[in-house]
């Protein structure tokens, strides 16, 4: 085989490569969880396809959550009416007095809920770390997962996409 020959075939083993790296990516649908917020309002993530979600996992001892909210405040204000949905999901171990005095503290205006058994952190698959953002597309599939804070920039021109803001 002359060099001609080596260097074909590997641009073809190369591109193969790259085909399979990219069809083989998971496609994840957001679980049909069941929430109560801190308010009593019921929701259902299923009931809220058609729409871009957030849901950030969070808890009150943690700097990186609270440095986040002033974010997600703006997020929440600048593409509500655009058809964005955030969810704030406060860890188990957070105790609920703590979440809804923080949350009327910040002024939070999007929903909030408790995860009191982790029932939605393993709905989520097994979510421990937080800050945990997921962006949730309007077809219900989770399009992104961030662990730690996540890029007000990137998330911004996600949304502009998403909700045609």
């Amino acid at each position: 085989m002359n060099k001609k020959h080596l260097i074909i075939l590997f641009i073809l083993i190369f591109s193969l490569i790259a085909f399979l790296f990219t069809q083989n990516k998971k496609t994840t649908l957001a679980p049909d969880i069941h929430l109560t917020t801190i308010t009593n309002k019921k929701i259902s993530l299923r009931q809220l396809e058609g729409k871009t979600v957030i849901v950030t996992f969070w808890a009150t001892d943690c700097p990186a959550c609270i440095e986040e909210i002033p974010h997600l405040i703006d997020l929440y204000n600048q593409y509500h009416q655009n058809g964005l949905e955030i969810i704030a999901i406060a860890m188990y171990y957070d105790p609920p007095s703590h979440v809804v005095s923080m949350s009327k503290a910040k002024q939070i205006p999007y929903d909030v809920s408790l995860d009191l058994k982790a029932a939605y952190a393993k709905a989520f698959g097994h979510i421990l770390l937080t800050p945990t953002t997921l962006l949730i597309s309007p077809a219900g599939i989770i399009i992104q997962q961030i662990t730690g804070k996540f890029d007000i920039d990137k998330m911004k021109q996600k949304l502009n996409y998403l909700t045609k803001g």
